[in-house]
């Protein structure tokens, strides 16, 4: 399986994984410039911007393990242009949501992950 249908893959199960926990999905793959935010969403009042990171094997680390900082950059630059897009006014957070593809119910959701 290629590097896009897993994270493909691994977007779906995170909306379904969101949507259960009542988040409202806004948008997937939001894209400003070479940067890209997987899933943007509502949830109480917040704003949130959700790193999903999915793999088949644990072997050589965790999925979350592969947002470092060039990754965090690109996701800021992104929420910065999409909050000032919809004139956004209230909280946001920064989440990352990691998912074994085998066991899709075993899953990582880091809320407030960084910033």
């Amino acid at each position: 399986m290629n590097t896009k249908k897993i994270g493909d893959k691994g977007e779906d199960f995170a909306i379904n994984i969101l949507k259960s926990k009542g988040y409202e999905i806004l948008e997937r793959n939001y894209r400003f410039k070479r940067a890209e935010i997987d899933v943007i969403t509502l949830h109480n009042n917040l704003l949130i911007f959700v790193e999903v990171k999915a793999l088949h094997s644990f072997n050589h680390g965790y999925p979350e393990e592969r947002v470092n900082q060039a990754k965090i950059n690109k996701i800021l630059e992104a929420a910065e242009h999409y909050i000032f897009a919809i004139n956004w006014q209230k909280d946001i957070r920064f989440d990352v949501l990691s998912i074994d593809l085998n066991n899709p119910d075993n899953y990582f959701h880091i809320e407030d992950a960084f910033y």
